[in-house]
């Protein structure tokens, strides 16, 4: 769907107002969802569709999937979150999944953002280096 120019700016507007300090407001997105609904403007289905992918990405940005091999003790958790709000902000929210796959270490994805630590990578790479 290509979105004109107005939209854009319209979906853009509508979504500063709902963020404060660069976390989102469920009530004030709610609001504007039903401001929009009631008001219908021209090409309100090109702006709720950019509003809608706006504030998925913010939600990304604001979520931690964090990946380990093993499960990991509450305190180790904490200290995880503790550490990803220092770096990231305090509206971070962390996801803690167990992957057996990655064999050690820690898969931490945060928005388009990969960081990785895990053994299986590092071998992966280990063997690529031997290949050459």
């Amino acid at each position: 769907m290509k979105l004109s120019k107005e939209a854009r700016n319209g979906a853009r507007i509508l979504f500063n107002a709902v963020c404060a300090g660069g976390l989102l407001d469920e009530s004030k997105v709610r609001q504007a969802l039903g401001a929009l609904e009631k008001r219908r403007p021209a090409q309100s289905q090109q702006i709720l569709h950019e509003f809608h992918r706006l504030v998925r990405l913010q939600i990304e940005r604001n979520t931690a999937t964090v990946q380990t091999a093993v499960s990991l003790t509450p305190v180790q958790e904490a200290e995880i979150q503790l550490s990803l709000r220092q770096n990231f902000g305090s509206g971070l929210t962390a996801n803690f999944s167990i992957n057996p796959e990655l064999l050690g270490g820690t898969r931490i994805q945060i928005g388009s953002d990969v960081y990785d630590s895990n053994v299986k990578n590092r071998l992966a790479r280990l063997s690529q280096a031997f290949e050459r």
